[in-house]
């Protein structure tokens, strides 16, 4: 199948994240929908293992004591849920670990839903304006 250079080229960590993407579909495929987020983060780190990608596990972040789920090869935070719905407020976490891990790029993914769509959430500079402001 052919890619189209102009999208592909506007994609930050396309590699990267299409491989943390096909390691959340494997998750979901061996776990199904029902279990505790405990237990997909557990199988996430040992596909990470196995395919070799460098990841941080429960990294505590700064002074807010917030701690994040993965954070893959120092580029991309990893934000795993397993509730019915994401809430705007998710994404609003996703954007906080950003900012204060200085990274560009997040990956939500709620395995509770009946298909794992890994929803890509950007650090740009309108959020680091407001949370400046703040």
């Amino acid at each position: 199948m052919p890619t189209n250079p102009v999208i592909k080229r506007d994609l930050i960590y396309p590699d990267l994240s299409y491989k943390i993407a096909g390691i959340c579909f494997t998750v979901h495929n061996e776990l199904g929908r029902f279990a505790r987020e405990k237990q997909y983060g557990n199988a996430l780190e040992k596909s990470l293992i196995q395919k070799q990608i460098q990841y941080k596990r429960e990294l505590t972040i700064g002074d807010s004591r917030n701690i994040s789920d993965f954070v893959i090869d120092d580029k991309i935070l990893l934000e795993l849920k397993a509730k019915p719905f994401i809430l705007k407020d998710d994404y609003y976490q996703v954007q906080r670990y950003l900012y204060q891990l200085r990274l560009k790029l997040g990956i939500l993914v709620n395995f509770r839903s009946y298909r794992v769509v890994p929803k890509r959430i950007l650090l740009t500079e309108k959020t680091v304006l407001t949370m400046n402001s703040e």
